[in-house]
């Protein structure tokens, strides 16, 4: 009765069609688990006549408007609350009975879905492989013999393999991507403090992201702005500022060659250029940055004080029970204890010098494209060298709360052993909603199914682009062109490149004398028949252009700027005081080709 692999839109469907009630569903979903191979995907689950219960009570109100998730099976990570079901963090010995639901949980079982269990992790979430349980190991839907990706194993692979419509997971350090890779599902990670902690067992309390997992990005998108609202007993709670990404011209980041490494997995390396090369076809401009200071930044996550924050999350229970622990869990926490309030000072002020080096790569580009993980590996092998193989995986995805960023990984295909490999989209915080919008695209421009349904055909809900505000355009003709000192004051503010054009032929340009930095000003002179002077035009929102504007100094200002066209827009002029001793420039036709002249 159930489709191979569950999603909103097809459970929809099938309740419109009256071909099943949600109280069928759930009987179809147990049974599914019942007959799975892989025994270590749940840790706990719900009461099959409560279910039934439950979903007989939800058909009786019928669906409406306020419960857009009426009747979807749903699973959580066994770190994040529950009510009625006990909360281990993969750690019998740790477990406890919440009282509540978690906030972010509340807000889905209000919205119709229903709750069908609690789903195994690597213990503490400390882990990116899903070995570290004694709850055994899920398993990659493709392969059994490889790692499911963790912490959050079970959830990806209860969404991969189709037990239910879409999974919470947490993500410190890639714990919400990484599994997302290896069972061909979408990991959305939302900027930190937008999805509220409250009920989640920490991490990394500064750090730690409710993720979900689900098998394309509308279904994705949609929970995550379901679940995502201000909590003001979160204390690292944050309110959304929307940030947007540029609809034209975008410039995506990727790896150059000297920080390029698959550790020997060519084909994983292959399928990468190939999304980068999907980007490309949707019209983003590739930009090659410098990856070090943000893997730099991703070492302190396991090798800095960090782990200390991982100790506070469990210093009761490591005093009294860390026999209970996993011992590479155990082991890594325990290497807080040699750590000192100095050592969390000095790694803070690395961080912030590593952020200071990765903002001057962010100014050249809008969103990076990155590996999610940069090889996969056997059951057995994680379990010979846990740490470093661990290590390995989190290379391109430690960085991302520190450096504070939304992130979405998306499947980018299949080696040709038959098992997947996936990519992420990461952007600065609040960049969320126009983010799941171009993953969006890059799945949909080459789709590989969904979970272990290679051939499942992408539903057409899609995520709706972010609602576009009218650009303001604005002509520079100076220090703000692309790749000069200023130019930044318009990428920062998510400015677009609309066009490369030439202005009327009625205007002059000239050195200023003393600008730091080096600056023209450009004056309408009429009569003046030149040819024109290049310029670049900027598409800036409303709110963006009035923060603009007040960081021009005098002696200038913004005009009216007649072009080539003939039509007008906002731009750059020079009061007439200002060129006394100026040099008369027009004749290089632009600010560029002076300088480039100059310093032949």
């Amino acid at each position: 009765m159930l489709p191979g692999f569950l999603t909103l839109s097809g459970l929809d469907a099938l309740y419109r069609s009256g071909a099943a009630t949600p109280a069928d569903v759930v009987r179809s979903v147990m049974k599914r688990i019942e007959e799975s191979t892989d025994r270590a995907i749940w840790i706990c689950l719900r009461p099959l006549d409560e279910l039934v219960a439950e979903a007989e009570a939800l058909a009786l109100e019928g669906p409406s408007a306020d419960k857009p998730l009426w009747g979807v099976p749903f699973a959580v990570k066994d770190n994040i609350d529950c009510a009625g079901l006990p909360t281990t963090a993969a750690c019998p010995a740790f477990a406890y009975e919440p009282a509540s639901d978690a906030f972010a949980v509340a807000r889905l079982r209000r919205a119709g879905a229903i709750l069908i269990g609690k789903t195994n992790l690597d213990q503490f979430a400390t882990g990116l492989n899903g070995t570290r349980s004694p709850f055994g190991a899920p398993r990659s839907v493709f392969n059994a013999d490889y790692v499911s990706g963790g912490s959050s194993s079970g959830s990806a692979v209860a969404v991969g393999a189709g037990h239910v419509a879409f999974a919470l997971g947490t993500d410190t350090a890639g714990s919400g991507r990484i599994p997302a890779a290896f069972n061909n599902l979408v990991g959305i990670k939302p900027t930190k403090g937008l999805v509220s902690n409250s009920g989640l067992v920490p991490a990394c309390r500064s750090l730690d992201c409710i993720t979900v997992l689900a098998g394309h990005m509308g279904d994705g998108d949609r929970v995550r702005q379901i679940m995502q609202g201000f909590d003001a007993r979160d204390v690292y709670a944050r309110a959304m500022t929307p940030r947007a990404l540029p609809q034209h011209g975008l410039r995506f980041g990727v790896l150059g060659a000297a920080e390029r490494e698959f550790y020997g997995d060519a084909e994983t390396a292959a399928l990468y250029d190939a999304a980068i090369a999907r980007l490309e076809a949707l019209g983003g401009i590739r930009v090659e940055i410098d990856y070090a200071p943000f893997r730099e930044s991703a070492a302190l996550l396991y090798g800095g004080p960090w782990v200390a924050e991982r100790f506070a999350a469990v210093e009761d229970f490591f005093a009294r029970h860390a026999e209970a622990m996993d011992p590479t869990v155990r082991a890594i926490i325990a290497g807080a204890q040699a750590m000192s309030a100095v050592d969390a000072f000095k790694g803070a002020y690395d961080l912030e010098a590593y952020r200071r080096r990765a903002d001057a790569e962010w100014r050249k580009v809008d969103v990076l494209l990155l590996p999610t993980a940069p090889t996969i590996y056997k059951v057995a092998d994680m379990l010979a060298d846990p740490v470093r193989l661990n290590s390995n995986l989190g290379r391109y995805t430690n960085f991302v709360n520190l450096l504070d960023c939304c992130a979405v990984a998306i499947p980018a295909g299949f080696r040709d052993d038959g098992l997947p490999a996936g990519v992420t989209l990461i952007a600065p915080a609040f960049a969320d909603d126009a983010l799941a919008a171009l993953a969006e695209r890059l799945h949909r421009a080459h789709s590989f199914g969904m979970g272990h349904d290679r051939a499942a055909p992408l539903p057409d809900v899609s995520v709706p682009p972010p609602q576009a505000k009218p650009l303001i355009s604005v002509a520079v003709v100076g220090a703000h062109l692309t790749g000069m000192p200023l130019n930044h004051q318009l990428t920062d503010s998510a400015g677009v490149l609309l066009k490369t054009c030439k202005t009327a032929a009625h205007y002059r340009l000239f050195a200023l004398p003393n600008a730091v930095p080096p600056k023209p000003g450009l004056v309408h002179a009429p009569g003046f028949a030149g040819e024109g002077l290049v310029v670049e035009i900027w598409g800036l929102t409303p709110a963006a252009f009035g923060e603009f504007v007040a960081l021009i100094p005098a002696p200038m200002g913004i005009g009216k700027l007649v072009l080539e066209d003939g039509t007008s827009v906002s731009g750059f002029i020079c009061e007439p005081y200002a060129l006394e001793g100026a040099q008369d420039i027009t004749s290089f036709g632009g600010w560029r080709a002076y300088l480039a002249a100059k310093s032949a």
